[in-house]
């Protein structure tokens, strides 16, 4: 069959049209099949765990797949340079990652779209060409990175980098073109086994289970509130909130064929998966925290592998093959969702077939793509004398001007009425999910400001930005108390279908949407500028 467009197909009336036809039919996951037919209540137990493991696998990979080789290798500085006290951030992140999530699955289930395609309907071309390129060079930098963590995990072996990662490349490429979700899904829950070896890494440092426990629940910082340590803590909160996961999600529900009546299912996916990429990170923390204490590889972080050897010689060799094998995992799980969330959002986009329900003669261009990022991403690390340092400080940079651009989507379209109808988020999601895009829009402002004037004080920085977020928090609040419009009749969710993208209307711009939308120009120009002034550094050598 050719690839070269995807009709919208015709369905019944209480079905939303679909931009594949490949995402209608029945649910085929790692552990369970759900038919298409299958509408019988689910009364006991059994039926509820059975659809359970029939659903699971979108939220949980995308969560463990942002526990990526940045993500590891930010957790591991975390523990060896402030032993356990940086815990409680990771409680902190716990809701946002679920508020976050939930909202995307909800778009999936909903409007049976990707983010992408979505962004392109219900913000114009500016704002999807935008979304579509920014997302683009931000996964592709972020995918090189994946393969500096299988070069850095396979170096602990003495395997060349010539060797472990062109192997490496194929065999993501080969996972993926199988043309069958269910194979793809269950070749990803092979590695999300892997990600539970960070369990016995725990044990081996011997932890004091009560300093552990305070950490978590205590906020404080090891030497106290510095410019360091506030960078540390953003760095954690960007490895685990990236904008990727919003693209990935939905179109692995969409892909998934998940659908409205199982909506709870997969949110119950999501919060499993929320809570197993926090102990995991976790467990990173806790490992290198008590391994280096009263050593001198405390305070002294250098990379991924320097953890490792690290490791070897303070508890033994097995610990560190653990971690290596731990960051190997995380490596090949990043690469593969990330550039998976590339593939989907083009396939939205440019209107083509991008599903992994079909075979690879019949979506040519969603597989094509899908190989040709890694490919390149694994030829950008074998250059000799790559800059593979400026790469990671890039991935930082542009995660701080993408993350918040992404979040003001999200929240805009789950207020959407044409886009979700009765399924729009309810007054008290939007105050805590506005509460949490501040918090974020402020963590990356500072550390794009890091990014391009390092010297600056960190600290007062964060007091500045932080009245600024109460005053500006507090003004949105009056203006969408003001500008609230009078609830419109109750629709069943049962019955209720999104039309066709294609046909539906430009939204109207409310006062709250033009404010936040002007917010977000002013805030992209300044990111821009800034990025520019720090280009210009580099490229003058200062």
């Amino acid at each position: 069959m050719a690839d070269h467009e995807v009709r919208p197909v015709p369905l019944a009336a209480a079905e939303p049209a679909v931009l594949d036809d490949a995402h209608i039919g029945d649910i085929k996951g790692a552990l369970g099949t759900i038919r298409l037919d299958d509408t019988g209540p689910r009364g006991s137990w059994r039926g509820r765990v059975l659809a359970l493991l029939a659903i699971v696998g979108p939220g949980l990979i995308v969560m463990v797949g942002d526990n990526d080789a940045g993500g590891v290798a930010t957790y591991a500085q975390a523990g060896q340079d402030y032993g356990p006290s940086l815990l409680w951030v990771l409680l902190l992140l716990v809701p946002v990652l679920i508020v976050n999530q939930e909202m995307v699955v909800r778009l999936g289930a909903v409007t049976r779209v990707g983010h992408a395609r979505l962004i392109l309907e219900r913000f114009g071309r500016f704002w999807g060409a935008f979304s579509i390129f920014d997302l683009f060079i931000l996964n592709f930098l972020t995918i090189t990175t994946e393969f500096i963590g299988i070069d850095l995990a396979l170096a602990y072996f003495g395997v060349s980098r010539d060797v472990s990662v062109p192997i490496a490349a194929v065999a993501l490429i080969a996972m993926t073109t199988t043309g069958s979700f269910r194979n793809w899904e269950r070749a990803m829950f092979v590695f999300i086994a892997g990600n539970f070896l960070v369990i016995p890494l725990v044990f081996f440092g011997h932890p004091h289970w009560g300093q552990v426990a305070r950490d978590s629940f205590v906020p404080g910082i090891s030497g106290g509130l510095t410019s360091t340590s506030v960078l540390l803590i953003i760095a954690m909160v960007g490895t685990t909130v990236a904008p990727w996961q919003l693209f990935f999600q939905q179109s692995n529900v969409v892909d998934k064929r998940i659908t409205t009546r199982w909506i709870n299912y997969e949110r119950a996916d999501t919060v499993l998966g929320s809570f197993v990429v926090v102990t995991g990170a976790a467990a990173i923390i806790i490992a290198t925290a008590f391994a280096f204490r009263h050593t001198s590889y405390h305070g002294n972080f250098k990379d991924a592998l320097h953890v490792a050897t690290g490791l070897q010689h303070t508890v033994g060799r097995a610990a560190g093959v653990v971690f290596a094998l731990v960051l190997l995992n995380a490596s090949i799980i990043g690469a593969g969702a990330i550039t998976l969330a590339t593939s989907y959002a083009f396939g939205d986009v440019f209107g083509l077939r991008h599903s992994l329900n079909r075979p690879v003669r019949e979506a040519k261009f969603f597989y094509g793509s899908f190989a040709v990022i890694v490919a390149l991403a694994a030829a950008i690390v074998l250059i000799p004398g790559a800059p593979l340092g400026l790469i990671t400080v890039a991935v930082q940079a542009l995660a701080g001007v993408l993350l918040p651009s992404a979040s003001v989507f999200l929240l805009l379209l789950c207020n959407d009425r044409e886009v979700l109808g009765p399924w729009v988020n309810k007054m008290w999601l939007n105050v805590v999910a506005t509460i949490i895009l501040g918090a974020l829009l402020m963590l990356s402002g500072i550390l794009m400001v890091t990014t391009v004037f390092p010297h600056v004080n960190v600290t007062l920085l964060l007091i500045a930005l932080s009245g600024l977020l109460v005053v500006a928090l507090g003004g949105l609040g009056w203006f969408a108390v003001r500008g609230r419009e009078p609830a419109p009749p109750r629709e069943r969710r049962e019955t209720w279908t999104m039309k066709p993208v294609a046909l539906l209307g430009r939204p109207p711009w409310s006062r709250v949407r033009a404010m936040t939308m002007t917010v977000m120009y002013v805030y992209l120009l300044a990111a821009v500028v800034l990025l520019a002034v720090k280009a210009a550094k580099l490229a003058g050598g200062f």
